[in-house]
């Protein structure tokens, strides 16, 4: 992407002086080029999309998991994330109107009698997720009877449905779509138990750069920025995010 010329607009002035936007990603917003060590995913072609607009180099900062990448932005680590939009975290950020919305659904092994959520709420089943991820929180508002069981990172809680510690695990319709590939005969159950909407998150209180950011991602998702870096992605059940 060719770099534009800095910005002048006095609303991201600390950042465009300091020639980079730092964006807290988490795990698995993203991957990794085995062989290049290179970032690769819709994250970070917007990332380096906000970059342009900008003029300043995009900036992709990993983390292992959404707090941390929350707790980089309220800190002043990095200048946004592209974040899960969630009441809880909304002491700590402000968000954007919504850039994308990834579908929830549920991965279950060979002879699982579940097709949807509603016949996996039941007393006795045991739900891998991971802990405080927005597609738990999802479920934890929406389950009366089946138990979480969690891990802190999705390899860890698809070993727990592998290892039988969990009768099916939930997660991003993309993710859970991958971990199927690992067990003969599993498969990802129809329709969506929700879905996350995801936002460019801004330290509480910084309405001016809350604004700049607002207008990014309603530019990007009227002029098919959005939609590019999704098909580029390859990723499955992700949809740009409506207007406003």
């Amino acid at each position: 992407m060719t770099q534009a010329k800095p910005s002048t607009d006095p609303r991201v002035a600390d950042i465009v002086k300091k020639g980079e936007i730092r964006v807290a990603l988490y795990v698995p917003q993203y991957s990794r080029d085995p062989v290049t060590g290179e970032l690769r995913g819709w994250t970070i072609d917007l990332v380096a999309a906000l970059g342009g607009r900008m003029g300043v180099k995009g900036v992709p900062v990993e983390h292992p998991t959404p707090p941390q990448a929350v707790e980089s932005v309220a800190s002043g680590n990095c200048d946004t994330s592209i974040l899960g939009i969630e009441k809880v975290r909304g002491v700590a950020v402000d968000y954007s109107p919504g850039l994308l919305e990834a579908d929830y659904t549920l991965v279950v092994p060979a002879g699982s009698q579940v097709h949807s959520v509603a016949d996996a709420d039941r007393p006795g089943v045991r739900i891998a997720v991971v802990r405080n991820h927005a597609s738990t929180l999802t479920l934890e508002r929406m389950l009366k009877h089946a138990t979480l069981v969690y891990e802190d990172l999705p390899n860890q809680t698809f070993e727990l449905m592998r290892d039988g510690k969990a009768d099916m695990m939930a997660s991003l319709h993309e993710i859970v779509l991958r971990y199927s590939s690992k067990i003969p005969g599993s498969r990802v159950v129809e329709g969506r138990y929700g879905f996350n909407t995801l936002a460019l998150a801004a330290r509480k209180g910084l309405t001016e750069r809350l604004s700049y950011f607002t207008e990014f991602v309603e530019k990007a998702k009227a002029d098919g920025t959005v939609q590019r870096a999704i098909d580029h992605s390859g990723w499955h059940g992700l949809h740009v995010a409506p207007k406003g």
